[in-house]
């Protein structure tokens, strides 16, 4: 088939394959380029062919590429989309567009092309340029699981409109009854099937689950509307054990912790709705709460192995009150005393004389005063005030982390848990397997029997506070090493800024940002 001949040239088509024909000297590559301009469906594919044609002046046809189809037909990999390109000049699909239009059409049977099917405009469409025609349906993933909890008291200070820091009534305590709701969880959603343009099923992923985190000591899951609920076992305040969410006992103390209590050791939370007197000691795992408003006197401790510690009415400890916490310390003054504590210390209006240690110090930066004492930090101290007119020593300190060091320790910790989990898996292997045989046990296997799961809950207890150690390690790692005291109002002279290693006496009243510049104070 000729699709093109005049004096010069000859082009011709047998089973799909384009020939080319010289006819005489003088016909070049410019002339063939105009010529073929007009023929989008002559696809050149062998160029040395061609030039050897043209330098020859060869009148016998010479293969030189292919004559492609009027529509050219595209599926992409993953059977969702068709595509079409047209190989004829603008002017021919003007004029033929009912048999364009038909083309395509056959070429979705064809193929078997039975979904999604989209129309274009011929009359706008543009030589070579491919449009879609078919375009499948994706599948839609389902929805996420979604956990709401309770929300935990804000333990914060209320700040007044005047703009004063409200020690005395901290929102600390969040009471529980049993049977209180305490979070939920709407389950993760089917997702929607998607179809691809050969009318082919996609399966849809369900979203991801999430599972509720909480100790079930005192708390279950129970399936309420559709949705997963958790409700607490047993009345008491909320908190937190090892990272879970948790109901945990609750002693009330009406009045203080003196001669009437003796000392207090419990495993939950305390409530003091009076004071602890000189020389008595309260120990909790959860949260204590101190509330007379004259605060504590000279008590030897309080301490919180797991919780937050708050003292409304500050501390007068005569150097004999110590008060440490496994998370926050929240207090109005710390006069003659020692706080410690693993996260944060608050303080309200002053520190005076008092040996400070936590993660950050934090004192009002309108009003807040360190006099005297020492305060140590791992990241940060924040006051307006340090040391006084007479130059009384105070020391602030700013320790930093090394992070190499935290690194191999945390690396250690988790090796130590992952054998201990191992010893657990076995453990409780055997457990199951004593129990089929409990009813049948002389009185020396069921001592074994108890032994056996006693010593597994001790190695539960002791992941659990190693998992809490390095996530508390990890916490700071991921800590930006930005290192400073900021002293807001005046630092006066006499005041010790140490940061790292490196440390300097103010000879004279400052005030602003201390911090590591250039590896020296920036004093």
């Amino acid at each position: 088939m000729v699709i093109e001949e005049n004096n010069e040239v000859a082009l011709t088509v047998e089973n799909g394959r384009a020939y080319i024909t010289i006819k005489t000297d003088g016909y070049n590559l410019k002339q063939f380029d105009e010529m073929t301009r007009k023929l989008p469906r002559l696809k050149v594919t062998n160029f040395m062919a061609l030039k050897k044609a043209l330098d020859s002046k060869s009148q016998e046809p010479i293969e030189i590429g292919s004559w492609i189809e009027s529509v050219g037909l595209d599926i992409s990999g993953d059977k969702m989309q068709a595509i079409v390109t047209i190989y004829e000049t603008e002017s021919y699909i003007q004029e033929h567009i009912h048999e364009i239009q038909s083309n395509i059409q056959k070429l979705l049977i064809e193929n078997n092309i039975v979904y999604g099917h989209e129309s274009i405009d011929l009359e706008t469409v543009k030589t070579g340029k491919s449009y879609i025609v078919a375009n499948g349906l994706q599948p839609q993933r389902g929805a996420d699981a979604i956990v709401t909890y309770l929300q935990q008291a804000e333990k914060k200070p209320e700040i007044k409109e005047d703009g004063k820091a409200d020690y005395f009534d901290m929102n600390f305590i969040v009471e529980i009854n049993e049977g209180s709701w305490l979070g939920e969880k709407i389950p993760p959603k089917e997702g929607i099937e998607g179809i691809n343009i050969f009318g082919e099923s996609l399966p849809a992923s369900k979203g991801d689950d999430i599972p509720l985190r909480y100790d079930t000591e005192s708390a279950y899951e129970v399936e309420e509307d559709g949705k997963i609920v958790l409700r607490s076992k047993t009345k008491g305040v909320i908190g937190e054990v090892n990272g879970l969410l948790a109901v945990q006992k609750h002693l009330v103390i009406e009045g203080d912790v003196g001669l009437e209590t003796g000392n207090l050791k419990f495993d939950g939370t305390i409530q003091i709705k009076g004071t602890v007197m000189p020389g008595y000691s309260v120990i909790a795992s959860g949260d204590i709460s101190v509330e007379a408003n004259d605060g504590v006197n000279s008590a030897e401790l309080i301490k919180s192995t797991e919780g937050d510690v708050f003292i409304k009415g500050g501390i007068f400890g005569r150097d004999i009150t110590k008060v440490e916490a496994g998370n926050n310390i929240y207090i109005k003054h710390a006069n003659g005393c020692t706080l410690e504590a693993k996260e944060n210390i608050h303080i309200g209006f002053y520190a005076l004389g008092s040996t400070v240690f936590g993660n950050e110090v934090i004192l009002d930066e309108r009003k807040g005063k360190i006099i005297g004492g020492k305060v140590i930090a791992i990241n940060s101290i924040t006051t307006a005030f340090s040391g006084n007119s007479l130059e009384r020593k105070t020391e602030l300190i700013v320790q930093g982390i090394d992070r190499k060091i935290l690194t191999e320790n945390a690396k250690e910790k988790a090796k130590a848990m992952l054998k201990i989990q191992e010893e657990m898996a076995k453990t409780s292997e055997n457990i199951t397997q004593l129990s089929q045989f409990k009813n049948n046990m002389s009185s020396q296997q069921i001592a074994l029997y108890e032994q056996t799961k006693q010593k597994y809950n001790r190695m539960e207890i002791e992941v659990k506070e190693m998992d809490t150690e390095i996530q508390r390690t990890l916490k700071m790692l991921r800590h930006s090493a930005n290192y400073f005291i900021q002293i807001s109002q005046e630092a006066n002279a006499g005041t010790i800024i140490q940061i790292g290693s490196k440390s300097t006496t103010l000879s004279h009243s400052k005030k602003g940002k201390f911090m590591l510049e250039n590896g020296e104070i920036n004093v």
